[in-house]
């Protein structure tokens, strides 16, 4: 009997040290999630308090919005900003403009880079690499810097006060990026798929828009809402290349809205949280084709 309860106790021993082990690890990751979501919780906070600021600031009146001590919510809300955002026939004026220009910017954007990014990945030619870092370069400019060039070209040809002036001085500064984007998409498909097609018979164009573009259709949609958020947000292009007719949502709001005496902040809040729906919408609903065109040419193989 002896025997046997000296035999039995290192088993013990051992499931009781297997057992503290395992609590051990089961309260470091619980400490762990508790940390991580404290993090999400802190960091989301601090990201959507702007937001939460500008819808409180809407519903506040005018009178109440540099009242002192600040409130987190007004104590008299109202939908009088809101209702100014209807009776005011000018924003829907810079809306349209702003969907037409940023639509086409993204359209267009697409189309280029969509070719571009497909030379520099699948074909070998000479000065391949030079132009790439060419296109790369493009970035390190200040946008601000080439304005005034921008202005005098325009006007040269007459293109200033249309659509035509925004939307090539849009797409110029978004085709960088797009590229680069779409060339490391167009890696991760793989060549074989291309040399099949050609064994088939196809040509390098039917091949482009039957076999690569249907593949490469997440990063199509990331460069697109990349390129529509650039034409959408603009305010120095807009404001400089675009007079009153053909203005965008950023400077019209601020011309609407912002003046030499005064500033009317209900209204600037309420119409800066309705113009962003568009954009929020995008997002949300273009998801998962933006993460997938993001992520997917960051691993080669």
């Amino acid at each position: 009997m002896t025997q046997i309860s000296t035999a039995r106790a290192p088993r013990l021993s051992r499931s009781r040290q297997v057992a503290v082990e395992h609590g051990s690890s089961r309260r470091q990751s619980n400490g762990t999630s508790v940390a991580a979501w404290l993090a999400v919780i802190v960091f989301g906070g601090f990201a959507m308090l702007p937001v939460y600021w500008l819808f409180a600031t809407s519903l506040t009146p005018r009178a109440e919005v540099f009242s002192y001590p600040p409130k987190l919510f007004p104590s008299s809300p109202t939908l009088d900003a809101y209702r100014a955002l209807i009776d005011n026939p000018a924003l829907f004026a810079y809306l349209r403009n702003s969907i037409i220009v940023s639509v086409i910017t993204a359209v267009l954007s697409v189309i280029v880079s969509a070719f571009m990014g497909y030379s520099f990945s699948k074909f070998r030619y000479r000065g391949r690499r030079s132009l790439m870092y060419l296109v790369l370069s493009s970035q390190m400019f200040p946008q601000a810097l080439l304005l005034v060039t921008l202005y005098s070209v325009f006007s040269a040809y007459n293109l200033l006060n249309t659509y035509t002036a925004l939307v090539l001085s849009f797409t110029t500064f978004t085709l960088p990026l797009c590229v680069w984007m779409l060339k490391g998409f167009f890696d991760t498909i793989p060549n074989d798929l291309i040399e099949a097609a050609k064994v088939d018979g196809a040509t390098r164009l039917r091949t482009f828009f039957v076999v690569v573009l249907p593949l490469a259709a997440p990063g199509l949609v990331a460069a697109g809402l990349f390129a529509f958020v650039r034409g959408w947000n603009d305010f120095i292009f807009a404001l400089t290349l675009a007079g009153p007719d053909k203005q965008t949502l950023p400077p019209g709001l601020v011309n609407t809205y912002i003046g030499e005496a005064s500033t009317a902040w209900p209204e600037l809040m309420a119409a800066s949280l309705v113009v962003s729906l568009p954009v929020v919408i995008g997002f949300i609903a273009l998801q998962r084709f933006l993460v997938g065109g993001l992520t997917a040419g960051a691993v080669k193989g």
